[in-house]
């Protein structure tokens, strides 16, 4: 390991339990690069997550963090944040964690646009618990809950972020690891709530069922359908067919939760209605 990322890493927790090939250790790696290019506190810095697999990041980060119950992630870390707005706080959530059971916290979150990032692991279905389907399966493709093949339509997670108000939405790989780490950084920097989707790969629980043989074709998957977002507007429709974007998606102002409610503390204080 990089002797500049080691004091972000709990030395005794590690090696971790996650199986070979998967890509949370990546987007994981890609946090502590950003940790270290925003020179965080780690004593100001809290880091939560939820169940599942991506979820285990919170047991090897040496930070303040909390391992909390499943879809409840983004409600523990808005408790953590109105009680001291000056700290930092992450939240680590896989698809099904974020947007199936706790797809309501993350509407809120947004709607609220409370200083959180939301770093948000997609590898398209529940790994941990049997490879489920999750909301953010791909229509069509299998599942243990779908062995005949996902019928619903998928979410467009930044769509759905951005629709209900946050002010920072981005899109990266596993595969473009160092963009990755730039996006964390450029949501860290927004005062206001962030979303990093981090595209990853399952190849025990998604990859075999549909016809992935190992995670390097996984991840030259993504290589090949991933487009930056800038590029994406000298393309055509035809060119972006079964493509998806990535880079910083989306990027607004408005007013941050936490600092609203002081406001109203600081009026209420005053003898104001």
């Amino acid at each position: 390991m990089n002797s500049a990322y080691e004091k972000y890493f709990r030395q005794d927790r590690l090696p971790h339990i996650w199986c070979p090939g998967c890509g949370n250790g990546i987007v994981l790696s890609a946090f502590a690069r950003a940790m270290e290019e925003l020179n965080i506190d780690q004593d100001k810095t809290v880091v939560v997550s939820g169940i599942g697999c991506s979820s285990r990041a919170t047991t090897y980060v040496d930070f303040n963090t909390l391992h909390t119950t499943h879809g409840r992630a983004l409600a523990f870390a808005t408790g953590v944040k109105l009680a001291n707005p000056e700290l930092n706080v992450f939240v680590f959530m896989g698809d099904g964690d974020s947007s199936a059971i706790g797809g309501n916290h993350l509407i809120h979150a947004s709607r609220r646009n409370i200083d959180i990032t939301a770093i948000i692991i997609d590898n398209n279905i529940y790994g941990m618990t049997g490879g489920q389907y999750s909301p953010l399966t791909p229509t069509g493709k299998k599942a243990t809950t779908a062995p005949y093949g996902m019928v619903e339509r998928n979410f467009d997670l930044c769509e759905l972020v951005k629709g209900a108000g946050a002010t920072f939405v981005a899109r990266g790989t596993v595969y473009h690891a160092k963009q990755l780490t730039d996006l964390i950084v450029a949501g860290a920097k927004n005062k206001g709530f962030s979303v990093i989707e981090a595209v990853s790969q399952c190849p025990i629980s998604y990859g075999r069922r549909n016809k992935m043989k190992n995670a390097l074709e996984m991840i030259n998957w993504q290589k090949e359908h991933a487009v930056n977002v800038k590029a994406a507007q000298k393309m055509n429709p035809e060119q972006l067919k079964d493509k998806f974007l990535i880079g910083e998606l989306y990027r607004a102002e408005a007013p941050e939760y936490t600092a609203e409610y002081d406001k109203l503390i600081e009026r209420v204080q005053k003898g104001g209605k």
